[in-house]
């Protein structure tokens, strides 16, 4: 099982504000956030809910080719609301929400690239 993922993002800020708005359609908001006098390494910022983050950017060269990361959501309407949420942050169409039902009948998802071309998903999995 995965604890936690991330990707490296060129603009820390930039990418925080994305992510924030973005997330926050669907449940997802800022833990916590590390600058490199504390990380040693680079500043880094953790998204997730209930306290505990799972997904982190971080400031360096973003990775290449860009990373995929799908999140799983309770329904049709927060897929619909992450995909509106993140294009008004400044996320680019990767793929409108809609059925995809080459993966199974069911799958509806969209899709948007961050300011750093990562594809960031969010999925529903349940009937209408």
């Amino acid at each position: 099982m995965i604890d936690h993922t991330g990707v490296i993002v060129s603009q820390f800020d930039v990418s925080k504000t994305f992510y924030q708005s973005a997330f926050a359609a669907i449940g997802y908001s800022l833990i916590c956030e590390f600058p490199a006098s504390v990380t040693g390494h680079t500043d880094v910022a953790g998204f997730g809910e209930n306290g505990k983050p799972d997904f982190w950017i971080s400031r360096g060269t973003p990775n290449h080719p860009p990373i995929h990361v799908a999140f799983r959501v309770e329904s049709r309407a927060m897929v619909d609301a992450f995909y509106k949420a993140a294009i008004a942050a400044g996320g680019r169409d990767h793929g409108t929400p809609g059925l995809r039902p080459h993966y199974h009948p069911d799958y509806y998802g969209a899709f948007v690239l961050d300011p750093d071309g990562h594809n960031i998903e969010a999925v529903c999995h349940l009937p209408e």
